[in-house]
């Protein structure tokens, strides 16, 4: 009895491990506000749990966290967030000590089904609330969208365009939470060259995706 417990216990943590699924820096679409970042999601079928970011730019500022924060899925529900740790709960705040400055914090959530591809945060708050769409479950598309992005910084325009299409070419509607940003980025880099055509064209493609 002792050897079939002990290979039970055995069988449920090797499950729970193969189950566990790690993002770093996974890609987002758009969030506010402007210098908050997902460091790392974890997701396990007990809970999935994000490492976030956020660097104060003001004198004086101040950030904290709702009670009422959701992971909202791509069907439209909503999962509570359970607990956060190294962030005060409002009305209570943290007070950034300089500019430049930045708290890392984690917040805790219902685990999510594996085939999830992406979801959004959303703070439910009345002033100052933060938000982050289109969190991406999938490690192989972030690095293909790092390598458009850094194409981008790389100031090479037209091989970004290029890894922008290919990109959007083959992504299914089970993308759609981190599509309309790439839809998004495309135009601006085509409109910046003047490409002025291939924009408007891009454009009344993203119009007609019901993104």
């Amino acid at each position: 009895m002792r050897l079939k417990s002990l290979f039970l216990i055995v069988f449920l943590t090797a499950s729970t491990r193969s189950f566990s699924q790690v993002y770093n820096y996974p890609a987002t679409g758009l969030f506010t506000p402007e210098t908050m970042e997902v460091i790392k999601a974890e997701n396990t079928p007990q809970y999935l749990k994000l490492f976030l970011s956020v660097e104060n730019r003001i004198s004086g500022g101040s950030f904290c966290a709702d009670k009422n924060i959701f992971v909202i899925l791509p069907d439209g529900s909503r999962l509570k967030m359970q607990n956060s740790a190294g962030i005060p709960r409002c009305p209570d705040t943290y007070r950034f000590k300089n500019i430049g400055e930045k708290l890392s914090f984690a917040l805790t959530f219902p685990g999510v089904k594996k085939d999830v591809k992406w979801f959004d945060v959303i703070e439910d708050c009345n002033d100052n609330c933060f938000r982050i769409y289109g969190i991406l479950l999938d490690n192989d598309l972030t690095a293909r969208i790092n390598k458009a992005l850094s194409l981008v910084d790389e100031k090479q325009p037209d091989r970004a365009i290029e890894a922008y299409k290919n990109l959007l070419d083959n992504l299914d509607q089970s993308y759609a939470g981190i599509s309309s940003s790439l839809y998004n980025d495309l135009i601006t880099l085509l409109a910046g060259k003047g490409y002025n055509a291939q924009a408007s064209e891009w454009y009344k493609k993203l119009q007609s995706s019901d993104l």
